[in-house]
């Protein structure tokens, strides 16, 4: 049975957890190692049990406690070549710890094979990933991008369960308090995915068989859980898609139940 968990997921850090039979694997640790240790201890896992921690890219909200969590369990640490320059400049690589180039093929851990594919955001070099369980289940993690690409969609389609960035209002954003050189930021193609262009691609991942949507990453400052989720509802309804029939909807937050799949 494959499990899945957001431990952590908005714009003050992002952790996820996978795991099946044989082991685990985190994806970012945007939060400090202890917070890590005990969210991942609420759930009943033991941290000596990740086999491997990958990383999308090395904005602080992703890899806050990457160096600390990585060192004390001797976890080896996988990313794009960009990511890890970045993590190695910021100091949360540090020699003693294994970091690798993550193969543009994907690599096995913890008895599930990961396989990155390209992200269009302000990084060095941003992936998202996808998971297949030993039992022979999907996931996706896909935050931190400006826009769907070819690239996303190729990667993701038909995975059982995603967790698809809903991080804007656009209202909320243009109307809220940022700077001007922020929001604009945020809505260029190398920004983030606002919840209008979350819920196109929900459809269309629902089209290709996903059944399990979980809306991440949300901006405390420029979204609502009740939207994020509302703005999907309502595009899959639009479409034709029923609500706890065709899929299953959440918002994640911090904190999260395990979903088993």
């Amino acid at each position: 049975m494959a499990k899945f968990c957001s431990l952590f997921s908005s714009s003050s850090g992002n952790c996820t957890y996978i795991g099946c039979s044989q082991g685990g694997i985190l994806i970012d640790i945007g939060v400090s190692a202890k917070k890590t240790e005990t969210a991942l201890s609420d759930i009943g896992v033991d941290p000596k049990s990740i086999a491997a921690i990958f990383v999308t890219h090395e904005h602080t909200d992703h890899i806050n406690g990457i160096r600390v969590f990585a060192k004390r369990y001797g976890i080896k640490v996988y990313s794009s070549a960009g990511t890890l320059r970045g993590m190695v400049e910021a100091k949360a690589v540090t020699p003693e710890i294994d970091a690798q180039v993550i193969p543009s093929g994907g690599t096995e851990a913890g008895g599930m094979f990961i396989k990155p594919f390209k992200t269009p955001h302000d990084s060095l070099e941003s992936t998202g990933f996808t998971v297949v369980t030993s039992d022979g289940k999907r996931l996706a993690v896909a935050t931190d991008m400006g826009h769907i690409t070819e690239d996303f969609s190729n990667a993701v389609s038909g995975c059982d369960l995603v967790l698809l960035e809903s991080n804007h209002d656009i209202g909320m954003l243009q109307n809220g308090p940022y700077p001007f050189f922020l929001k604009q930021r945020i809505l260029s193609n190398f920004g983030h995915l606002s919840n209008g262009s979350c819920a196109e691609a929900a459809v269309r991942l629902v089209e290709s068989g996903t059944t399990r949507l979980v809306l991440g990453h949300l901006s405390k400052e420029n979204n609502l859980p009740s939207l994020a989720f509302e703005t999907t509802r309502s595009a899959m309804s639009m479409a034709g898609a029923r609500e706890n029939i065709d899929y299953l909807l959440s918002v994640a937050g911090d904190r999260n139940p395990v979903i088993a799949l």
